[in-house]
């Protein structure tokens, strides 16, 4: 029971396949803390650098809104189309802030878990309409984690904007005594200060808020030790269905290479354990190929799809061993075996000739040349024999 209990627990961290999956569904780490101060921070840099011209502008705009003509006063039509012009001034005024803010807002998500497109996240979920299942999250983890920030941010943002009105009170007390044009030069920069100190405020929070949304994400997100196991199932295959593959592979594979057993020219055996297939095509190979090979049943079929397409069968057991374990499959025999090869090879040859025409029978090749250390019995060559194919 305890190591089933343990199978049950999420301890393990989430796999690259969940966390794209849980992507897909537009489910990222995201911190509004970071978003917001990035936006406030912003907001009030563009304030600043851009107050002179919207301070111009909001002048014309006043003055223009201000300025009535007589004809205004009797035709209603003409103030309306006079205080659309005004409005739209205002609006163009502020346009250049407003893309910058909103830029800003678009953008500032991308900085905890990238941007995400998911058309899942659009679709209606009327399970969050459950009233219970709102009362349960009322009470949960995550929502004493929110009180806890909004408290934080409360006292934070208080402390800092009563140490501000503290500081600047006196100065603030003494516009009414300034000049209209310097009055409202202070009154901008003693806003503008103070948004931006308490935009750099929210920084604290922000820096605290984004660890935490990544550990409340992996934490969220985290794997039971048989859901890896069911994952990895999914993903490979289960070890029967990946034997059997194996299996149809090597029986294909096996197929394959009986099939090319009657285009051999000769095929080598030991003469009962091992069987090696070779041809040589003159002008299409360098040097001879290895088309077939086997032990033991695989050399007896080898053998008997060899005598039912009349392919010579040479015994020559040393020899047969050796291109058995140093030769591939489909490609050329090792270098160390050219001179052994070519002998049998001259044979089978010969043999054709004067099967077709006559003459002096062949002698068969009783010294083989084969390297003791290519042999993995390390056995003396023996006299081959040859079975012909009449």
């Amino acid at each position: 029971m305890a190591a089933e209990d343990s199978d049950m627990e999420k301890t393990e961290d989430a796999s690259p396949k969940r966390l794209e999956k849980a992507r897909e569904d537009g489910d990222v780490p995201r911190s509004r803390e970071l978003a917001s101060c990035a936006v406030l921070f912003t907001s009030g840099i563009a304030i600043m650098m851009m107050s002179k011209p919207m301070g111009e502008a909001m002048k014309d705009v006043l003055r223009q809104g201000l300025s009535l003509d007589r004809a205004m006063a009797f035709e209603p039509q003409l103030l309306i189309v006079h205080m659309i012009k005004v409005v739209e001034q205002a609006m163009w005024a502020f346009l250049p802030l407003a893309v910058i803010v909103v830029a800003v807002a678009i953008a500032s998500p991308i900085l905890v878990g990238g941007w995400v497109m998911s058309q899942k996240s659009l679709v209606p979920n009327f399970g969050k309409l459950n009233p219970m299942k709102g009362l349960s999250n009322l009470f949960s983890k995550n929502s004493l984690v929110e009180l806890v920030k909004s408290i934080a941010k409360t006292i934070l943002v208080g402390s800092v904007g009563y140490t501000l009105v503290k500081k600047d009170l006196q100065p603030m007390l003494g516009l009414s005594n300034m000049p209209l044009e310097s009055g409202i030069s202070t009154v901008s920069e003693f806003m503008v200060t103070g948004f931006l100190t308490l935009a750099s405020a929210l920084v604290l929070i922000a820096v605290i808020d984004v660890p935490y949304q990544l550990y409340q994400y992996a934490q969220k997100h985290k794997m039971t030790k048989q859901e890896l196991k069911d994952e990895s199932k999914e993903s490979e295959g289960s070890p029967e269905i990946k034997g059997r593959i194996r299996q149809q592979q090597r029986e294909m594979a096996r197929r394959r290479m009986m099939s090319n057993v009657p285009k051999a020219d000769v095929v080598i055996t030991n003469p009962t354990h091992y069987a090696v297939a070779i041809s040589y095509k003159e002008g299409e190979n360098a040097a001879p190929v290895v088309v077939a090979k086997g032990v033991d049943v695989l050399a007896q079929k080898i053998k008997e799809i060899a005598a039912e397409h009349n392919v010579m069968t040479l015994e020559s057991p040393k020899l047969a061993r050796a291109l058995y374990a140093h030769a591939e499959l489909e490609r050329e025999i090792p270098q160390t075996l050219y001179a052994a090869v070519a002998q049998i090879l001259a044979y089978v040859f010969q043999l054709r000739v004067f099967k077709q025409h006559g003459g002096v029978r062949p002698v068969i090749p009783t010294d083989v040349p084969v390297p003791d250390a290519l042999d993995p019995h390390a056995l003396v060559a023996a006299p081959a024999t040859a079975t012909d194919i009449e």
